[in-house]
C-alpha cells in the first residue's frame, strides 16, 4: 500500500520541457485514439463569421440593428465569431500577447481577475516589471467589451438591455485569465493542444495568435480551422448563456490542434456569472 501511495500522482513534465528536449515522437499518453485525432484532410473553406462592432452603439439605427442581426446569426448558427473595430486597442493587445513573458511560464497560466476578493496579483508574474499593469489595463478594458456584448445579446433575444448582465449578477461577475502555451509537437496529427470541450461559463473572448491557427469549431459534424482576423477577439458563447437563451444560443464544441514547426500562444478571458447564482432560462424564451 505504500508503494502504491509513493508511486501516485504520476509526475508531471511539462510539455514545454518534451518539445525543447528534441523528441521525435510524443509519449504514448499524449496519443489520441483514432477517432479523437485532428486529420489533416481537405477542409472546406469556410470560416467562423467576422462581425464589425463600431456601429453597435451608432446613433444610426439601421446601422446598429445590423449589427444585432449578425451577433444574433452568429450566436445562433455558430456560437463563435470574430469581433473587429471592438473598441480595445490594437496596441494594448499586442502588448498582453508579450511572448517575453509567456515562455517561462509554464504550459497554461491561470489569473483571476473578478470578484477581486479572489485577485491575487502577487500571485501575477513579476517579469518583465510591467506585467501586472498590463494585466489589470487589459483585464478592465476586456470587461467592459464583454458588457457590450451582453447587451447587444439581450436585445438580440428580444430581451431588455440589461437582463443577461443582471443574470450574471450585475456588476458582481466571474472573469479569469487563462494563458495558453501550445509547443510546437513532433507528431500533430496524433494529439491535440486542448481536447474538444464547450466552455462551462458565459462568454469567452479568445485573444489568439495571429501567426497561427490552431481553435478548431465543430460545425455540421465537421472541424473548421479558425484563420485569425487582424485584431480581431474571438468570442464564443459558453453553456450558460445558452442556458440563459432557452438554447437560441449555442454553446459549440471546439478544440486546439498543434503545429509541427512552431510554438503557439493565446490568452482566454472568461466572462462569467457570479458563482452562486441560480442559471435558468429567461422565462420570456420558455
Amino acid at each position: 500500500m505504500m508503494n502504491c501511495l509513493q508511486s501516485w500522482p504520476e509526475p508531471v513534465v511539462r510539455v514545454q520541457s518534451l518539445s525543447e528536449s528534441g523528441i521525435g515522437a510524443i509519449p504514448d499518453r499524449y496519443i489520441k485514439p483514432p477517432s479523437d485525432r485532428p486529420g489533416f484532410e481537405n477542409q472546406e473553406h469556410v470560416d467562423i463569421p467576422v462581425v464589425d462592432l463600431k456601429n453597435l452603439f451608432s446613433h444610426d439605427h439601421t446601422l446598429h440593428e445590423e449589427t444585432l442581426k449578425l451577433i444574433s446569426s452568429a450566436c445562433k448558427e455558430w456560437g463563435f465569431f470574430q469581433a473587429v473595430n471592438h473598441g480595445i486597442s490594437h496596441e494594448l493587445m499586442k502588448r498582453t500577447r508579450e511572448k517575453g513573458a509567456i515562455l517561462d511560464w509554464s504550459d497554461y497560466f491561470f489569473l483571476h481577475y473578478l470578484p477581486v476578493y479572489l485577485r491575487n496579483p502577487s500571485k501575477w508574474p513579476s517579469l518583465p516589471s510591467s506585467c501586472r499593469d498590463l494585466i489589470s489595463e487589459y483585464g478592465a478594458e476586456v470587461v467592459k467589451l464583454c458588457g457590450r456584448l451582453l447587451k447587444a445579446m439581450s436585445i438580440s433575444l428580444g430581451l431588455k438591455e440589461d437582463y443577461l448582465q443582471n443574470a450574471f449578477g450585475g456588476e458582481d461577475i466571474g472573469a479569469c485569465l487563462r494563458v495558453n502555451f501550445y509547443p510546437k509537437c513532433p507528431q500533430p496529427d496524433l494529439t491535440l493542444g486542448l481536447s474538444s470541450h464547450s466552455d462551462p461559463g458565459g462568454m469567452t473572448l479568445l485573444l489568439p495568435d495571429h501567426d497561427i491557427a490552431g481553435l478548431q469549431v465543430r460545425k455540421n459534424g465537421k472541424w473548421i480551422t479558425v484563420k485569425p482576423v487582424p485584431n480581431a477577439f474571438i468570442v464564443n458563447v459558453g453553456d450558460q448563456i445558452q442556458v440563459m437563451s432557452n438554447a437560441i444560443y449555442k454553446s459549440v464544441e471546439h478544440r486546439v490542434i498543434v503545429n509541427s514547426v512552431k510554438d503557439r500562444v493565446s490568452l482566454a478571458f472568461f466572462y462569467n456569472p457570479k458563482s452562486d447564482l441560480l442559471i435558468e432560462p429567461a422565462k420570456e424564451l420558455v
